[in-house]
This record gives structure tokens, sequence and C-alpha cells, in this order.
């Protein structure tokens, strides 16, 4: 199901933002909590149209209804991005409701540890299907109307998985790998076209995701949540979880107009951690 919503509050944060991204439409995968939520928030606030997807329709039907009351137009459609046909369906629905999508932001994404011995292909598909097969079914569905137009943001939503190996999350890494991969070579491609493909890296962030890993180092090790937070945050200089407000703050920055320079980059968000 989706919904239109479009509503108009009196802030003075949303009166004085730079409304430069005003009459472009932007589809963000995976956007009901977490860096999802924060990415469609900035987005709004920059002033683009808003179609939200994601599996959980409560939380996204909520988000959806208050980024609608800073003056923006924002759907919602309820699809799994690992099902190709629901995702394509989101799309043209999208499209059909805003007119093609001038900004895809690939953010839909799963984390399963395991060791390797124990990655059975059952696993490792669903690794590759929600990290990596998504964003090109989507990128592949919304790419056309980009050319034709002369003026695209495509940015997918990677990991410093995706430039780096962490023991125990081989699916993952290799599918943050082949993500990263995918936008520095659709970068080349489509460069003289007006489209700016680039990937954003987090480190460990402060999401839905983490508190999971959190749990699951709190149940294989004794460490209490606190515990296994610090260990998580230990993994950058600055000894701390990103924020997901940080990484919204890049996708904002490398859909601006002024930007349009910047494609086939990785931009990593990870408190030193690459360093």
């Amino acid at each position: 199901m989706d919904s239109v919503i479009s509503a108009k509050i009196g802030s003075a944060e949303t009166e004085t933002a730079p409304r430069i991204l005003a009459g472009r439409h932007a589809v963000v995968t995976g956007a009901s909590r977490g860096i999802g939520a924060a990415i469609a928030g900035e987005l709004a606030r920059l002033g683009a149209d808003l179609t939200l997807i994601a599996r959980n329709p409560t939380p996204l039907r909520d988000l959806a209804a208050t980024l609608g009351k800073s003056g923006v137009k924002v759907r919602h459609g309820v699809a799994d991005v690992t099902d190709e046909a629901a995702l394509a369906k989101a799309l043209a629905d999208a499209a059909s409701a805003f007119g093609a999508p001038a900004i895809l932001i690939n953010n839909a994404g799963a984390a399963e540890s395991a060791p390797f011995a124990r990655t059975d292909p059952a696993l490792w598909r669903r690794m590759i299907d929600v990290n990596l097969n998504s964003a090109y079914a989507a990128t592949r569905a919304a790419l056309p109307a980009m050319t034709a137009a002369g003026w695209g943001r495509i940015i997918n939503i990677a990991s410093t998985a995706g430039l780096k190996g962490y023991a125990y999350v081989s699916a993952y890494v290799a599918a943050k790998h082949g993500l990263v991969g995918l936008t520095r070579a659709l970068a080349i491609e489509v460069a003289k076209t007006g489209v700016t493909v680039n990937a954003i890296c987090p480190g460990y962030t402060d999401t839905p995701m983490v508190e999971a890993a959190v749990a699951n180092i709190a149940g294989k090790t004794g460490q209490s949540p606190d515990e296994a937070r610090a260990t998580l945050a230990a993994a950058n200089p600055m000894g701390r979880l990103i924020r997901p407000e940080e990484v919204a703050a890049a996708v904002g920055f490398l859909c601006r107009p002024a930007s349009a320079a910047i494609t086939g980059e990785t931009l990593v968000i990870a408190a030193g951690e690459s360093v």
C-alpha cells in the first residue's frame, strides 16, 4: 500500500533550510529507521519530494507522516527489496506519482554473522540479495530516466566492510565490496550523462543493526551491552559510534548541484577507522 502525504508546519528550521533539491524526487530504500530514516529527513530538509521504501509498514508510515509536515510531498511503498518484482512495482508507482526519481539512495541492507565454515548458501544469498542485488535492481530501473534528463544522483550506502575485511561476516563483506565495485564501474560508464554515482562507507553506526551486533557480542562473550558497544566503538581512533545524521549529511552534500564533479568516490565516515 502506498500513501501520499503533503503538509506544512511553521518551523524555523524548515523555513530557513536551503531548499536546493526542491522539485527533485528522491527514493530511499531501507528508509524506515536508522541511517535510512536520517537520510530521508536530510533530503526533506533540502526540499526533495520523497518516496520511502521498506518492509515494515508502521514505522514507514509514521516517518512519512512526520516528514510530510516539513512541506515536501512524501509517499511510502512497502516492499522487500530482495523481491525484484515488488521493488520494481514500488519504483514504478513512485515514478507514476511524483515523476521519475532524480535521486536514488540504495540504503537497504542487513548483516548476518557466522564463521565461513557455517556460512551456508542460504545465508550467502541473503547477504548478496539485500546488500548488492537490490541496489543493482533499483539502479537499473531508475538510471534510464536520469540519463535522459541529464541529471541524477545515485548514492550507495556501503560500509567500511566494502573496503576492508572483518572476520565472521564474509558474505556481508563480499556484498559490500561488490557494491563499492558497482559504484566505481557505473560512475565511469555514465560520467558524461550528468548522473553521478558514489558510495558512502560508514563505520559502526548507532543503529538497530549495530544494536543487534551488540546483543550478539554480549551473548557470546558474557560482556554487558555497554561493554560490547564500547568494543565496537574502540574500532576507530575517536572511540565512538557514528551517528546516522552524520551519514545523512554526507548524502545531502553529494546530492547538491555543486557536487556535480564528485563521482565514483567512496566517502568514508568512520571516525578515522580507515586511516
